[in-house]
Order: C-alpha cells, then sequence, then structure tokens
C-alpha cells in the first residue's frame, strides 16, 4: 500500500515493508527523519532513534505532533502513509531545479507530447492532467474502442474539461486519442512520476516544513 511513495524514496525494500512489525516500523522511521524529513536537527533526534526506549512510543507521538500530523499514534497506516507524502514532497520539491530533475521531466513531457513550456511546474501540471485523463477507467475503456489508424483533427475532438490553456487542452486531446497499446508501453514509466507529481503540484504554502532545519 506504501509501496510508490517507498520507491520514489528510494527506500531499501519498499515491496516488502511491514508497518506492523514493530522493530521494522521504528527503524523505518528512524530513517524517514534522518534522511528524508530532517525536521530535527541532528543533534535532537537522539530519543526518536533509541528505538530500544520504552518511551520511545511517546518519543514518536511527540513527532507526529510536531510535524502537525493530522492522526494520531494509533492511526498507524494513516500516520505513515501522511508521513510519506511529506517526505516525497520534501525530497522532490528541494530537487526541482536540480538539472537532473529537470531532464526528467522534459523526458516525461516528450514521452506525452506536452509542448515545452519554461517553467518545470508548469509541465508537471500538464503531465498531471495528462495521467489522470488517459488513466482513468473510462478513458481507457473508450481508447481500447477506438479505431487504429484514422487521422483525427484535434479541434473537433470533445475533451470534456477545460484546463483554461489551449496548449494544455491539445495536449490532453494528444493523450487521449493515443491507442491502448502505446498506453500500456507507458504505463509503467508513468506510474512511477505519479507520486511525485502530484506531491510536487502540492500547495506548498500549507506545509510548514518547508522552512526546515537541520538538514
Amino acid at each position: 500500500m506504501f509501496r510508490r511513495k517507498l520507491q520514489a524514496l528510494d527506500y531499501h525494500n519498499p515491496a516488502g515493508f511491514n508497518f506492523k512489525d514493530e522493530t521494522e516500523f521504528r527503524n523505518f522511521l528512524v530513517w524517514l527523519e534522518d534522511q528524508k524529513i530532517r525536521h530535527y536537527k541532528i543533534e535532537d533526534r537522539g530519543k526518536l532513534r533509541n528505538i530500544h526506549s520504552s518511551e520511545w512510543p511517546d518519543q514518536y507521538e511527540k513527532y507526529l505532533n510536531d510535524v502537525n500530523c493530522p492522526f494520531k499514534v494509533q492511526d498507524r497506516q494513516e500516520s505513515i502513509d501522511w508521513l510519506l507524502g511529506l517526505a516525497v514532497r520534501l525530497e522532490y520539491g528541494d530537487n526541482v531545479s536540480n538539472p537532473d530533475f529537470k531532464a526528467g521531466v522534459m523526458a516525461l513531457a516528450n514521452l506525452l507530447q506536452i509542448q515545452r513550456h519554461d517553467d518545470y511546474l508548469m509541465m508537471l501540471k500538464a503531465i498531471r492532467i495528462l495521467i489522470q485523463e488517459r488513466l482513468s477507467p473510462e478513458a481507457v475503456a473508450k481508447s481500447n474502442s477506438s479505431k487504429e489508424g484514422l487521422p483525427v483533427a484535434l479541434d473537433k475532438h470533445t475533451l470534456g474539461f477545460d484546463t483554461g490553456d489551449a496548449v494544455l487542452n491539445d495536449a490532453a486531446r494528444i493523450l487521449r486519442l493515443l491507442h491502448i497499446e502505446e498506453l500500456r508501453e507507458l504505463q509503467t514509466k508513468i506510474n512511477e512520476a505519479i507520486v511525485a507529481v502530484q506531491a510536487i503540484i502540492a500547495d506548498p504554502k500549507t506545509d510548514h516544513r518547508l522552512g526546515k532545519v537541520g538538514r
């Protein structure tokens, strides 16, 4: 259930992570704070790292409060998912200006036939719109029943929604008209990008962690 986010964060065992195992869960949380979230200064992470302490549950509860997690200690599954979402936003938000990251965005945009834009976040928003539109059950069913090899005029194809931008509208039309065979080839590459894309476009103004310390 957490595999995609764990993969996006380069966790060592995304497929086998067992959050119900207490020791594994505690080690995971220490890794998440040390390597990704970094809410505490390094010198303040000692109690969280002491996973064998009888006080660790209290420290975990304090940690959830400190990062403003809306879930409680007993809501372990929900808390983990929220913390992973926070970590992904921080991990990829930190790297929006990274040349390798920009190259990845450009490659994905080229794969989806999206027109280049100077604003990489704008390109990510376009990618998200196209992915969500193309991977919906209705879109897959519609694509699966379409005929191959027929030329189509984009301006005569109903999109079904308006992005507010003519370029994005045309890009969405192009992706909708792709054949199901092409979708299958893209899906593996796209799935890994979905989590990161959705996290990056989340409004960072609502997340106080962007002013973190102790990096």
